[in-house]
């Protein structure tokens, strides 16, 4: 099983490269994340890699990062997403930003990615989230250091938990931004949810 590959760059493309490691030409597709890391062709490469072995064929999946890796292969664990799919994924958002969708549950920011569908985003969430939660270093997941950060936090939870719900996103930001505005005091996440709810209901 390949893990990383290490060679001279003889070809370079969007969505694949080919690596030369002693005389030998590995084909490996990449997100275009990892393209704007790329040297020039010519130049050497380092790349973690994921191995995909099936029946017809051998694929190499090559990622700047450890934490690209990482997230891929968390993707496609999940059903219905394939490799393909995967790529397109961490092409389409950074990785932080997908990371803190993930936890957060925030279903808007991820169907917002080119290619994801509200089942494949629910899916992602439903599937993904502890592993991600547990997986994330202190510095990525976003610290609540201060009032306004904190309130941010729970305002985005609370939209998260009301799309979840079946509320269009700016139904439910507006019902939230009325609630903190009539407040006088800073909310809990359930609090500002409660309140919300029965704003929504009346």
């Amino acid at each position: 099983m390949i893990a990383l590959i290490c060679g001279k760059i003889a070809y370079r493309g969007i969505s694949s490269i080919v690596v030369d490691v002693s005389g030998v030409g590995y084909r490996v597709f990449i997100p275009i994340s990892t393209f704007y890391e790329l040297p020039e062709a010519g130049e050497t490469v380092t790349l973690h890699v994921h191995t995909s072995v099936k029946q017809d064929a051998i694929n190499l999946f090559g990622f700047y990062t450890v934490q690209e890796r990482d997230l891929f292969q968390l993707m496609i664990s999940v059903s219905g997403i394939g490799p393909k799919i995967a790529m397109n994924i961490i092409s389409g958002i950074a990785v932080r930003d997908l990371l803190q969708a993930i936890s957060r549950g925030d279903l808007g920011k991820l169907v917002g990615i080119p290619g994801v569908g509200r089942k494949m985003a629910e899916r992602l969430v439903l599937e993904l989230r502890e592993k991600v939660v547990k997986k994330m270093t202190a510095e990525q997941i976003p610290v609540a250091d201060d009032r306004q950060q904190a309130g941010e936090m729970i305002k985005e939870d609370v939209l998260s938990a009301l799309i979840n719900l079946g509320y269009k996103n700016n139904v439910a930001k507006d019902a939230v931004d009325k609630v903190i505005q009539a407040s006088k005091e800073d909310l809990t996440l359930d609090e500002l949810l409660k309140k919300t709810l029965k704003i929504l209901a009346g």
